[in-house]
C-alpha cells in the first residue's frame, strides 16, 4: 500500500494574507466542519482499539499516549483531564512528550526524531504487557514515536495510534490503528489545525468511553468527579439532590461528609433502607 501525506497537501485556499477576518475566519470554519465526518469513517478502528483498552485497565493496566508537538501536548491534555473529571488516579491515563515537560510549552528541537527516546520514556513508568501505548502523530512519520510502538509490540505490549494520513509508518507498526483521514490544512502543513481538532476528538471518545465502561458515570453524570473548586460543588449538590430526592442542605451536608456524589448516594441510601 502507498503512503499518502495528505497533511502536506497544498491548502485548497491561496493568497491568506489578502483575505479579510471574516473571509479567514469563515473559511477555517468550513474546513472545520469536514472534520467529524472524517472521524465518523473510523468509527470502527476507534470501536476495536477501546476494546482491547478497557479489559486491560480493568485488570489494573495503564493507558498511555505518546507523541510530539501538537500530538504530544493533546495526549498530555486528555490525559490531565480524567483524574478530575472521573475521579480515576493520575497514573491510569498517562501523557509522555518528546523533550518531556519542557516540551508541553516549547519547542524542543530534534526531540521527536530520536529512535531511541521514546521507548526509555515509557521505562519510566515501568511499562509492561498489563498496558495499553497509544501513540499520536498526525503525520504518521515521527520516529520518536514509530520507534517506541516498535519496541512496544517486542514487548508483547498492545499498541494503537492515532493519525491524519493513510497507510503511515505508525499505523503500519500500530496493532490497532486509527486513520482520520482530514485532507489539507488550511495553512498548508498546520496539522495543529484540523488534524489537531480530529486527534482531540478521538482522544475524547477513547477515555469517555472507557470510563463509562468502567462505572465512573451514573446516568450521565460524573458521579466520581473531584471536587476542585466551587462550581463543581455547586453541581454535586444538585446531582445528589436529583438522585435522592433531598434539601440542598441535606445534599451539601452528605457532600461533605462523603467527599463525593457517589459515595454520598450510596451512603444515603444504606442508611435509610
Amino acid at each position: 500500500m502507498s503512503f499518502t501525506k495528505t497533511t502536506e497537501q497544498d491548502s485548497n485556499y491561496n493568497h491568506l494574507e489578502k483575505m479579510s477576518v471574516k473571509e479567514l475566519i469563515s473559511n477555517i470554519n468550513n474546513e472545520d466542519k469536514t472534520v467529524p465526518l472524517a472521524v465518523e469513517k473510523s468509527l470502527l478502528q476507534i470501536e476495536l482499539l477501546i476494546e482491547q483498552i478497557v479489559p486491560k485497565l480493568k485488570k489494573g493496566g495503564r493507558l498511555f499516549y505518546i507523541g510530539a508537538g501538537t500530538s504530544g501536548r493533546l495526549g498530555i491534555l486528555d490525559a490531565s483531564e480524567c483524574p478530575p473529571t472521573f475521579g480515576v488516579s493520575p497514573d491510569l491515563v498517562i501523557g509522555i512528550i518528546a523533550g518531556g515537560d519542557t516540551a508541553i510549552r516549547n519547542a524542543v528541537e530534534f526531540a521527536e526524531d530520536s529512535t531511541e527516546l521514546g521507548w526509555q520514556d515509557l521505562q519510566n513508568y515501568n511499562i509492561s504487557d498489563k498496558d495499553v501505548v497509544v501513540g499520536i502523530a498526525a503525520s504518521g512519520t515521527t520516529p520518536y514515536v514509530i520507534s517506541a510502538l516498535e519496541a512496544c509490540n517486542k514487548n508483547n505490549i498492545i499498541t494503537g495510534c492515532i493519525t491524519c494520513n493513510n497507510n503511515s509508518p505508525l499505523a503500519d507498526v500500530s496493532k490497532y490503528p486509527i486513520e482520520v483521514i482530514v485532507g489539507p490544512e488550511f495553512v498548508t502543513g498546520s496539522s495543529r489545525m484540523k488534524a489537531g481538532t480530529a486527534q482531540k476528538l478521538v482522544l475524547n471518545m477513547i477515555t469517555t468511553t472507557s470510563m463509562v465502561l468502567l462505572g465512573h458515570i451514573k446516568g450521565n453524570k460524573m458521579v466520581d468527579m473531584q471536587l476542585s473548586n466551587n462550581k463543581l460543588v455547586d453541581r454535586g449538590v444538585r446531582m445528589i439532590m436529583n438522585e435522592i430526592n433531598v434539601s440542598q442542605e441535606k445534599a451539601k451536608q452528605l457532600l461533605n461528609n462523603y467527599g463525593s456524589v457517589r459515595l454520598a448516594v450510596q451512603n444515603y441510601i444504606n442508611e435509610n433502607k
